[in-house]
């Protein structure tokens, strides 16, 4: 008697191919979600409830747009100049990321091969075990978190329409060729630099290019900078929150794949924001009597922050140093140094006199 079988748990079906894994893509989109949450709507409850409340709308918005912006300007032509061909050792071939033939195919970046000198192939062309329409799905994320982060150097100070106008700019001409460098391929990624889930590509990249807008843009108005409370300390917590949360999908997703090295990177990436934050609430007590739950929140994304190039790479001891230094390093750069600096005050007011106030 022949056993009936749902199309679903067939083994070969035109929706299943022998490619698939289903784990791996059920993983892979499930960390992209993340990763989503914690842009839409964590970035945006974040931003919107830190500064002042006549900035609220505005900042909340400059995520919002952000994200959709990201991810029309990716599927029509960032993907495939961050993943695609070669057209240059940096960039990509422009091309749409949203034919039916493109998408429904088994995920490959096409210049991840890596040969020796002679010619010979020393690792193959990556090839993960899910459809083109997850990888494209997952790297939009990262690309719309970027410019997301950016925008938090200029919160309370940039207008809406340039803003408007800035984000696809720089995604194609500045996101994509990082991103083609480190991970689709490019020249970086030929010479062996290790970047495992966007230290370089999102976080290194977003700073210099957000302290760079902040320093042309110019400082906040003179009241704002006298004093820059946050409107809402608990949806600023709640937005935290969902940061957090969400990156476990940011390091977990960035094997490609539900491994060992997905599992490693998830529990290293808490252990680390946790450990920042406590360091940096510390300090907190021990120098200025009380802690200060603004600097918590600046310790927990610092060592998010700080864990993300190596998240799958280290070991879990090594992401309570690095939590240490994240918590440190940056609490001494923000609390003591800034104060003495007259270019840094210049460039960015918001965390500092968010912190000072919040006291």
């Amino acid at each position: 008697m022949s056993t009936f079988v749902a199309a679903a748990y067939q083994e070969i079906t035109p929706a299943v191919p022998e490619w698939l894994n289903k784990g791996d893509n059920a993983w892979q989109m499930t960390a992209a979600t993340l990763v989503g949450i914690q842009s839409m709507p964590g970035l945006v409850i974040l931003y919107g409830s830190i500064v002042k409340k006549k900035w609220a709308v505005n900042s909340a918005f400059m995520a919002l747009y952000a994200f959709a912006a990201a991810l029309i300007c990716w599927v029509v032509v960032g993907y495939r100049m961050a993943f695609g061909d070669e057209l240059l050792p940096f960039w990509g071939k422009g091309a749409p990321a949203l034919s039916q033939k493109f998408l429904i195919n088994q995920a490959v970046v096409p210049e991840s091969t890596h040969y020796y000198k002679n010619g010979t192939e020393e690792t193959p062309m990556n090839k993960p075990l899910y459809p083109m329409t997850s990888l494209v799905y997952f790297q939009f994320q990262f690309a719309a978190i970027t410019l997301i982060l950016l925008a938090g150097s200029v919160l309370g100070r940039m207008n809406i329409k340039a803003w408007m106008a800035f984000v696809p700019l720089w995604l194609i001409f500045s996101y994509t060729v990082g991103a083609f460098s480190l991970w689709g391929g490019g020249f970086l990624y030929q010479w062996g630099v290790i970047d495992y889930s966007g230290g370089y590509v999102i976080h290194l990249s977003s700073g210099i290019a957000g302290f760079t807008a902040a320093y042309w843009v110019g400082p906040r108005l003179k009241t704002d900078r006298e004093r820059f409370s946050p409107n809402n300390v608990l949806l600023m917590l709640a937005g935290a929150g969902l940061l957090w949360m969400g990156w476990s999908g940011f390091n977990g997703g960035a094997p490609y794949a539900a491994n060992i090295a997905a599992s490693v990177a998830v529990l290293n990436t808490n252990i680390c924001a946790a450990t920042s934050l406590l360091v940096w609430t510390s300090l907190d007590v021990v120098f200025f009597g009380r802690p200060s739950v603004i600097g918590a929140v600046q310790g927990m994304m610092t060592g998010l922050v700080c864990i993300t190039p190596g998240a799958g790479v280290v070991q879990s001891w090594a992401a309570i140093v690095m939590g240490i230094m994240s918590g440190s390093v940056p609490w001494f750069t923000m609390m003591i140094l800034h104060k003495k600096s007259s270019f840094l005050q210049k460039v960015s007011q918001l965390a500092f006199n968010s912190l000072k106030k919040s006291r």
